[in-house]
């Protein structure tokens, strides 16, 4: 890895980091090399789905068609739950550390704040609601960990070509500065992008709609004043009919977002000279330097199926969403941790292929969920007619008074973990449960302690596989084969605010079937082995 030390030039950012390619064993092979998982793309989703496979103990080769990182800040808003999967991968700490931590949120009619909001209201929890990150950071710090992990293999300036499904596995064509060769893949995964090069060499339709209206996306660096809190204007005084955002990023630099209308032109409004003045107005003042300009239209687009026998699409190459409210890394993220434990399961014959039409199934609802959330706030942001402006402005006056009215304004519903309601994979709940778990959703942390007295969280107290979280009371339990056991109130222990009793509705007896992923996949109200049994082989599609 190599740092450019260049200067930034007006309009563009400069390259971070740059990485060299290097000539694979695979090259100089008689016959195309096999692997059993080849990953196309080495953005935040291909990168994370690498680690969490190398860490369930399969060997991994990522190929991407760059050799850098660092070209703007993209997608900086992480959300807690790609922290804690983050976490889990050997990488939130750093992202924690370098990110702006925030909570609030606070939006403006013109110059007047009609609410804020707090998205983390109640303490507990190890990894904040949000950080802001830029792009680049995330993904040096996962090429970093990647470094660490000897089963997987990033290989920089491989570009894919050409894909061929061969029955039992694909045979892969790249392009790299010594000239072509082949690879086969067990499992080709798609995670190269919106664009993706893949998605277009099988000929899969990218459905959707793409909304008729443009942003403009600037960083400038300068030193501020403004709390860590995400702002959004409608109708502002300085931008006046349009709509703006303001976000703090590390290193001084600020992510401004200005709403431009269906007619700008493209290629002018990134003109220093016409962005600088819109800043300027928005700032009142030019004491900042243009690091990186970029615009964008709204589209919400997805394929109909992530699973295509062999090859398998994730992130933005399966789905697409507008940028407010921080929808599209961060399920990303999760479709890389919802396939994982799958696929690992599946190529060490613990599992049926079946099980991998659940990632089909949960990431397809999440997408559909994602797309009408930000279809809804593209609606809000940017009326189509005079009359729904008239409307919005006055849910937006109503909201400055009557706490109904919030709840329908929507500058972007941030991203939260998608529930499985609907998966088969869940046992449904034979007795009630209170408390804020959710069977399908991602279990809560929770501050706790060990038998020894240390202080540990939930979440990291997990196992990589399966997990029965059993409440003691009465006879001490039997393992589940397949599953690692933890007794409550005596391997862990609940904190004196009792977050955990309050969070899980937990009574003596209690006994919670956790994922690989960490979502609930059983709840019941006493410890028995057969129902937990059963509720394992569903968690693992048996029988389907």
């Amino acid at each position: 890895m190599t740092v450019d030390t260049a200067g930034i030039g007006a309009g563009e950012r400069k390259t971070l980091y740059q990485f060299g390619y290097r000539r694979s064993a695979d090259q100089d092979a008689g016959a195309p090399a096999r692997h059993p998982v080849v990953i196309v793309g080495a953005g935040p989703v291909g990168m994370s789905l690498a680690i969490d496979l190398a860490q369930r103990g399969q060997k991994v080769v990522i190929v991407d068609d760059a050799d850098r990182i660092g070209e703007g800040s993209r997608a900086i808003c992480f959300a807690k739950r790609t922290l804690e999967i983050w976490d889990r991968l050997g990488v939130g700490k750093p992202m924690v550390e370098t990110g702006v931590t925030w909570r609030v949120g606070k939006n403006f009619l013109r110059d007047k704040l009609v609410y804020q909001f707090d998205l983390l209201p109640e303490d507990g929890h190890k990894m904040p609601a949000f950080i802001n990150l830029q792009q680049y950071y995330a993904e040096l710090f996962l090429v970093e960990r990647i470094a660490e992990i000897p089963d997987i293999d990033l290989r920089w300036r491989n570009k894919v070509t050409m894909v061929e499904q061969r029955g039992d596995h694909v045979r892969v064509t790249l392009e790299t500065p010594d000239g072509p060769f082949e690879l086969d893949a067990d499992w080709l995964i798609a995670c190269d992008g919106a664009k993706s090069p893949l998605r277009g060499m099988l000929g899969i339709a990218f459905d959707g709609q793409v909304f008729e209206d443009r942003f403009l996306i600037a960083d400038v660096k300068m030193t501020a004043d403004f709390p860590s809190e995400r702002w959004f204007w409608f109708d502002p005084p300085f931008h006046a009919g349009q709509s703006a955002l303001l976000h703090k990023q590390p290193d001084d630099i600020w992510r401004i977002d200005l709403q431009l209308g269906w007619e700008a032109d493209q290629v002018e409004e990134q003109k220093p000279e016409n962005v600088v003045p819109r800043i300027e107005r928005m700032l009142g003042h030019s004491n900042f330097e243009l690091e990186w300009v970029s615009l964008y239209t709204f589209q919400c687009r997805r394929i109909a199926g992530f699973v295509h026998d062999r090859v398998i699409f994730a992130g933005d190459s399966a789905h697409q969403v507008s940028p407010f409210g921080a929808r599209g890394a961060n399920s990303g993220v999760q479709d890389a941790e919802n396939l994982a434990w799958k696929l690992d399961l599946v190529i060490r014959g613990q599992a049926a292929k079946a099980l991998l039409e659940s990632y089909d199934l949960e990431r397809s609802a999440a997408a559909d969920e994602n797309i009408a959330h930000s279809t809804r706030s593209t609606d809000f942001i940017a009326p189509k007619t005079p009359m729904e402006r008239r409307l919005r402005n006055a849910v937006l006056d109503l909201a400055a008074k009557t706490p109904f009215a919030r709840d329908m304004v929507n500058s972007g519903r941030l991203s939260t973990p998608t529930v499985y309601r609907d998966t088969p994979l869940s046992t449904p709940d034979a007795k009630p449960f209170a408390g804020s778990a959710r069977l399908g959703a991602p279990v809560p942390d929770c501050p706790m302690t060990t038998a020894s007295g240390d202080a540990v969280w939930l979440l990291r107290a997990l196992g990589p596989g399966f997990t029965v979280l059993h409440v003691a009371g009465g006879e001490a339990p039997e393992p589940v084969p397949g599953a690692a056991l933890i007794v409550v109130g005596r391997d862990l222990m609940d904190d004196v605010a009792g977050h955990f009793a309050k969070r899980y509705d937990a009574t003596p007896g209690a006994t919670y079937l956790i994922r690989p992923d960490q979502h609930l996949a059983a709840r019941f109200r006493s410890y028995d082995p057969d129902m937990l049994g059963a509720a394992m082989a569903r968690a693992c599609a048996a029988g389907a």
